[in-house]
């Protein structure tokens, strides 16, 4: 069974089977995720968001994932190496710290510019 895997803001979707991590599914969708730990829940920069979270749309966080991320599955916050696609699903994914960095300093830039 197939199920369609979208991701935002890059507008990418791709039909993925069940059980595929996000993480490869990412990867198939040509999305960058970055990890360090090489999908094993040791490092925690492959963080998504789950948008319009459906009930068992993805697997059930575990072991190493639930300890790790803690309240942030209260939050819709995922470890894209750990959840399986069970359903459709919509998933964000976060910005990158140094684009954040360098958005907010123009953004600041630009602030100071209209005085």
């Amino acid at each position: 069974m197939e199920y369609e895997v979208r991701f935002e803001p890059a507008g990418k979707k791709l039909k993925v089977r069940k059980g595929m991590s996000l993480l490869t599914a990412a990867r198939q969708a040509r999305v960058h995720i970055a990890t360090r730990c090489g999908g094993n829940a040791g490092c925690l920069m492959c963080k998504v968001k789950v948008l319009q979270p459906e009930e068992g749309a993805l697997s059930a966080p575990e072991g190493p994932e639930r300890r790790k991320m803690g309240s942030l599955i209260g939050e819709n916050m995922r470890l894209a190496c750990q959840a399986k696609v069970m359903g459709p699903v919509v998933v964000e994914l976060p910005e990158d710290p140094l684009k954040a960095a360098i958005r907010k300093q123009l953004e600041m830039q630009q602030n100071d510019d209209l005085w």
